[in-house]
């Protein structure tokens, strides 16, 4: 079966790049905030070991 380049509307094109942008944009947001996320979950681990050692 050969690839065969057909000529798409420019609708579907503008909506196709507008949807692969905003899908980069939501990447490069999930990237930023997992290192946050990571150490918010190891403070929490901190805190909860301190207190069974505090009790």
């Amino acid at each position: 079966m050969a690839w065969t380049t057909s000529r798409q509307d420019p609708d579907r094109s503008r909506r196709r790049l507008q949807l692969l942008a905003e899908l980069a944009g939501a990447r490069s947001v999930r990237q930023r905030t997992r290192p946050q996320r990571l150490r918010t979950e190891r403070l929490r681990q901190l805190i909860a070991t301190r207190r069974r050692v505090a009790s």
